[in-house]
């Protein structure tokens, strides 16, 4: 008797042990498969039995993402809501029966549903889920400012476009952005409406699109801060050197005009330096040094910053855009650029050039962070239920842009572009503010995609923010500086160290 109740034991364990090697196969090392077939749906109804982690913000108490549990057939299961709406969709994203998930909830998904990992972890998962005992994922804290994220969500109502706060030093995320937005509590029973939404501000509302990630826009003179440091680091220029300027350049033969009164015509600048052109935004200095450096210099610094690859934030990668010269419809790098790309165009930001407003973010984060680019990051920690650290996002470094001579230099012309340039009305009392004002033609006359990258306090930058919008008829200085300087404000109203 005793024989055969060991036997059953044993045969009980190895069962047991079965069962724990093929669901760590399948949640470990099957997991990018799995996770790459959105219509798996068994795995979709299965994880709807965890009691998914939830999400907060960067201060640790406000929730941004938690679960309903309801009972059916005797059994339990958890439903996904946003208790702030509205706020941040385009990062948290959602977990839907019907829709899958975005954002967040599925570029995380493994550490929300417990699923991350180890084999210890797997095993303590699967003999709970052996024992009928509810399986608890992990909590993620973010590095989302909910003052910022407001202050973005609110000054961008009404238009289309997008917003991106960063801390310069680490790639923390403040806030991002997207307008329109849309509340991911109604993605369940609502998909199709939100979808469909209507919009006179742009061609296309299309609220899913994550305009700050996804989002492809012509960056105009914003790009003038990459022209301006392949110009100063190659050597060959100084925020000193002069440059005659009689309103345009000559470009294969035809005039292009700096920016102006279309009443009255381009702006004249006569003799004037490096430091006060990017001051004024001169498209015809730019124009030159572009024809003098070359197309194949200045997409090598765009590189640098980023240009060309997805910037690495912790999204799902379909959820972000490389930015660079697109043709067709698609990502152009051009292997004799010499003779493929308008030098001078490119130089001021035009030509086929398009860039995400998180990239533009992350030129005047390497700018204020002395020329060095680090990875954007929305994650700040994984914890426990009980609140022990499972992983801590560390800073990461990618690359030295500039020498720190030239990330000085830039900002310093940049100051002076909000002190007394194109960019006044991103001034703030008391604040040292750096800044760089965009406007860029669409085709269509009045019209225009406006931007605005800045970052404060110059001296010490704590803040590097991206603002784009869509079919403006102001300048970037009139229409996008404003609410870059609204959200600089909501984050340097707070310490420091926070």
């Amino acid at each position: 008797m005793n024989r055969q109740i060991t036997r059953l034991a044993v045969a009980s364990i190895a069962l047991i042990a079965a069962l724990i090697v093929a669901t760590t196969y399948w949640q470990t090392w099957a997991a990018g498969g799995l996770e790459a077939r959105q219509d798996n749906a068994i795995q979709r109804v299965a994880e709807f039995t965890i009691d998914r982690g939830r999400i907060y913000a960067a201060d640790g108490k406000t929730v941004l993402a938690k679960n309903v549990r309801r009972r059916m057939h005797g059994k339990s299961y958890f439903r996904r809501r946003y208790p702030k709406g509205a706020l941040a969709p385009h990062v948290i994203g959602y977990a839907s029966e019907s829709r899958s998930r975005a954002g967040i909830e599925r570029s995380v998904n493994d550490y929300l549903t417990g699923a991350n990992g180890s084999l210890r972890s797997v095993a303590e998962s699967t003999i709970d889920q052996l024992t009928g005992v509810t399986v608890k994922g992990n909590d993620l804290v973010l590095t989302v400012d909910v003052p910022a994220q407001r202050a973005a969500v609110d000054a961008l109502e009404g238009s289309c476009g997008a917003a991106v706060a960063l801390q310069p030093s680490t790639g923390r995320v403040y806030a991002l952005a997207s307008s329109p937005t849309f509340n991911s509590n109604a993605i369940e029973n609502g998909f199709n409406r939100i979808r469909s939404r209507k919009s006179g501000a742009c061609s296309f509302a299309a609220p899913l699109l994550d305009r700050a990630t996804q989002g492809l826009y012509p960056p105009g003179s914003t790009f003038k801060v990459v022209t301006a440091s392949a110009a100063l680091d190659s050597g060959r220029y100084t925020p000193e050197s002069e440059f005659v300027d009689p309103g345009y350049c000559i470009e294969y033969g035809k005039r292009v005009s700096n920016a102006g009164n279309p009443e009255i015509g381009p702006e004249i600048f006569g003799t004037l330096s490096l430091f006060t052109a990017l001051q004024h935004s001169v498209n015809s200095v730019f124009c030159n040094i572009g024809k003098e450096i070359g197309a194949g210099k200045v997409l090598d610094y765009a590189r640098r910053f980023g240009f060309y690859d997805e910037p690495g934030i912790d999204l799902p990668l379909d959820a972000q855009s490389p930015s660079g010269l697109y043709k067709r419809g698609k990502l152009f790098l051009p292997k004799r650029p010499a003779i493929q790309v308008d030098p001078g165009r490119l130089a001021f930001g035009q030509e086929r050039l398009l860039v995400t407003p998180l990239q533009m973010a992350m030129v005047a984060g390497t700018i204020a962070n002395n020329g060095v680019l680090m990875r954007p990051h929305l994650v700040d920690e994984v914890r426990t239920r009980d609140g022990k650290v499972v992983t801590r996002t560390k800073p990461q470094r990618v690359r030295r842009v500039v020498s720190t001579k030239v990330a000085r230099e830039i900002n310093e012309m940049m100051q002076a572009a909000v002190t007394g340039g194109t960019g006044t009305a991103a001034q703030i009392p008391g604040v040292a503010v750096a800044g760089k004002t965009g406007t860029a033609e669409i085709g269509v006359q009045g019209r225009y995609t406006t931007s605005f990258i800045t970052f404060a306090p110059a001296d010490n930058p704590r803040v590097a923010v991206a603002v784009v919008l869509e079919n403006q008829r102001g300048f970037g200085g009139q229409t996008a500086a404003p609410i870059a300087k609204e959200i600089m404000e909501a984050i340097l109203r707070k310490p420091s160290n926070t």
